[in-house]
């Protein structure tokens, strides 16, 4: 269940120049919102940063989010932020733990808004189980920014069972794809100005670290890969795996999982689901042998239901992927060039 938080008073209904000067207005912008709404010991410290315990190896990674729209179907920027940096360190085998959170506001960004946007990374931030422990707020001029940017740091300890390599993937292994691609993409282009139609299509973003954990509880070392393929879509990642492994990839064109909505939408405007964003999905390269069980285990989580064998790592071809459609053609499937749909995250 979502948190529902009544916002506080704030002096102001709008972001001011002075909420980024370091002073009263900032002090009372975080007291009422950031420290209040994300309250945890680390945090409630209020150092200039965060004094952390962990064991083992740890998997660190960095995010920056300037979507546009803010808000959108199913979501809104801050929960993306959390989503998206929880499963960043959850794709490196590891389990996340801590996250460091700063805005840059836009001079002019409504109160109402900033608050919905605090519920949100705190509803993210309990679904996933993690604490963000230290940030930063700067506010710029209006006209300078759009609205509100995200900047995110997330930390974690690497599962005992996890062997996340690039260089562990090997011809025949398979290529699982946790659930249907492109729904996050188009969500966010049904209501981008002027191309609103119309839709009940909602962003995928969730967090993904309890999925992933539970595989690599069961199958660990079997699971070779694990990548979210977000900006440039399944495509992109599919061949930046090609090209690192000096191997071919096949894909099955039947075995995608589409949403019939989302599949009607991209014949509409012309684009091609391979190559539209996820906020929810990920690719999962693993053991030929174990495939067909681990896409049965993923079956069993809300997030990955639709999951599917796609395709395979192959000899044949190198540093290409391929294709195949239902009438046995086959194309090349290429590095995205440009930007299909800019500002997705």
């Amino acid at each position: 269940m979502k948190l529902q938080c009544p916002m506080p008073k704030f002096d102001f209904d709008f972001i001011t120049m002075g909420h980024g000067s370091g002073g009263l207005l900032t002090n009372k912008l975080l007291d009422s919102g950031v420290f209040d709404i994300l309250s945890n010991d680390k945090l409630d410290k209020r150092h200039d940063g965060a004094f952390l315990k962990m064991e083992g190896e740890i998997a660190f990674s960095t995010d920056s989010f300037v979507i546009h729209p803010i808000f959108f179907p199913g979501g809104n920027i801050g929960e993306l932020a959390i989503n998206g940096t929880v499963n960043d360190v959850a794709m490196c085998g590891a389990i996340p733990k801590y996250i460091s959170l700063s805005f840059i506001l836009e001079e002019g960004l409504a109160m109402t808004e900033f608050w919905e946007i605090l519920v949100g990374i705190k509803n993210a931030c309990d679904k996933a189980g993690v604490m963000v422990v230290t940030g930063d707020t700067k506010v710029v001029d209006k006209g300078k920014g759009d609205k509100i940017f995200i900047n995110t740091t997330g930390l974690g300890e690497v599962h005992p069972k996890a062997s996340i390599d690039i260089a562990n993937i090997k011809v025949g292994d398979k290529i699982i794809v946790s659930n249907q691609i492109a729904t996050h993409g188009i969500a966010i282009l049904s209501v981008r100005q002027g191309l609103e139609f119309e839709t009940t299509i909602e962003s995928d973003t969730t967090n993904l670290n309890h999925s992933i954990l539970s595989l690599l509880d069961e199958f660990g070392k079997d699971i070779h890969l694990f990548r979210d393929p977000t900006r440039g879509g399944l495509s992109s990642t599919l061949n930046e795996i090609s090209r690192d492994t000096n191997s071919g990839i096949v894909l099955q064109e039947a075995s995608l999982p589409i949403d019939n909505q989302v599949k009607g939408a991209c014949e509409i405007l012309g684009l091609d689901p391979l190559y539209t964003a996820n906020e929810g999905v990920f690719i999962a390269i693993v053991a030929a042998e174990k495939a067909e069980a681990i896409v049965n285990k993923m079956k069993g989580f809300d997030n990955c239901k639709h999951a599917s064998i796609i395709g395979e790592v192959v000899s044949d071809h190198p540093k290409k992927v391929v294709i195949t459609n239902t009438m046995g053609g086959k194309r090349v499937v290429s590095m995205q060039i440009g930007e299909q749909l800019p500002r997705i995250c």
